[in-house]
Order: C-alpha cells, then sequence, then structure tokens
C-alpha cells in the first residue's frame, strides 16, 4: 500500500507526534528543554520534510545550487536539501551549529544573547555535548571561557571552521549524491526507487512512499 503526503493516516500521525511530543516536553525540567528541543525540532522536520520535498523543488531550481556553496545557502530548499544529505553521513550537527549561529548573531537582547550562547554551548560544543562538532581544542577553550560574558562574536572562529569543512568537504560529495542527482535528473516511472534516510521508507520519482523492513 502507498502512502501520499495528502493521506489522512500521514495527518493523523504528525498529529499524534506534535501532541505527544509536547505531552512530554511539559514533564521535563526546564534545564534539559534547550537540547530536547533542538532535537525535536530536527526530528520532526525531517519527518515532514521527506515528504514534501521532491515536490518543491524544480530541476532548474536545484542546480542553480551547484554554482557555489554559498549560493546553496541563499535558498531555504537548497539548505534543507544539503541538511538531509548530511544526515546520511551523520555530520547534520555541522549545517545546524552553523544555522544556529546565523541566527545568534541576530539577537539584540542581552538576556536572550546569553540565554542562546549556553544553548549552543550544551549542544554543539562542550565535551560529550549531544551535538558536538568537530573543532580543535584552543577555539573550544576560547568559547567555554567566553561563556562568562558571552558576545555576539563568541562563535565566530568555530562557526568559520565548521563552514570550511562543510565547503571543501561535504559540498562536493553532496553534488554527486543521489539525493541531488534525484532533483536535476528527474527520471519518468519506472526508475529504480531511492532510499531517503528514513527508518520506514522508500520513495520512488513519483514522492510515492512504501514502507518496508527498517535497515538499520
Amino acid at each position: 500500500m502507498f502512502l501520499t503526503p495528502d493521506s489522512s493516516a500521514l495527518r493523523d500521525s504528525l498529529h499524534t507526534y506534535r501532541n505527544t511530543t509536547s505531552r512530554h516536553l511539559m514533564r521535563i525540567p526546564k534545564h534539559f528543554c534547550c537540547i530536547i528541543r533542538e532535537e525535536l525540532t530536527a526530528s520532526y522536520s525531517g519527518f515532514t520534510s521527506s515528504f514534501s520535498l521532491f515536490f518543491s523543488i524544480s530541476p532548474e531550481a536545484a542546480l542553480q545550487w551547484s554554482d557555489s556553496f554559498e549560493e546553496l545557502l541563499k535558498h531555504s530548499d537548497g539548505v534543507e536539501t544539503f541538511s538531509q544529505f548530511l544526515r546520511t553521513e551523520f555530520s547534520e550537527e555541522n549545517i545546524e551549529f552553523w544555522l544556529a549561529c546565523e541566527e545568534y548573531k541576530t539577537i539584540d537582547s542581552e538576556t536572550k544573547l546569553l540565554s542562546k550562547a549556553k544553548c549552543i554551548y550544551s549542544v554543539f560544543i562542550e565535551s560529550e555535548a549531544p551535538k558536538e562538532v568537530n573543532i580543535d581544542y584552543s577555539t573550544k577553550v576560547a568559547i567555554q571561557k567566553d561563556m562568562a560574558q558571552p558576545t555576539k562574536g563568541c562563535y565566530e572562529a568555530a562557526q568559520t571552521k565548521v563552514y570550511s569543512l562543510m565547503k571543501k568537504d561535504s559540498y562536493p560529495r553532496f553534488l554527486n549524491s543521489d539525493i541531488y542527482l534525484r532533483l536535476t535528473r528527474r527520471r519518468g516511472p519506472g526508475a529504480t526507487m531511492f532510499r531517503r534516510r528514513s527508518r520506514s521508507c522508500v520513495f520512488n520519482d513519483r514522492g510515492e512512499a512504501t514502507t518496508e523492513p527498517s535497515a538499520w
């Protein structure tokens, strides 16, 4: 049986997912909510976008992303597709950290800046963080010292290093990945099924999903 993105079963699943996670969050101590909300946001976004992304991106738009890494990051669909690719390589923390830093630099309130700085640190920087990014020891120590009185530039060095890693390492592989090539070279019905990183679904070129035993 095929599931379509507008099926009632999918809508019911999303509704249940939102309600269940919201109830659980209410029972969790506040100092853990920053990390858990980051995890739930990424999980929920990946669950919903995998059904809709294929339909919303034209091959012409996707081809623009190959001009440069900077061009890719200008497009929200490009960022989301690149994020999905990074999940297949288990390195999605890099783009999530970069985006968190971009948001951080727009904050004007000192109170919110302090709160966000500590949240980013606990999620991406400190040792054994749930989404610890790969940065050198001296950069990590410098950030740790800045946490006493964080500024808008306290994550600049780490963000630059992670950006460079994605641009030189991940981005070239993304341009040769099945995820990207399927968007730029769409085929007609009957093409080989393409597996997105999902525990339960395989998608064909029409965007239809069918459940199968987990590949994990």
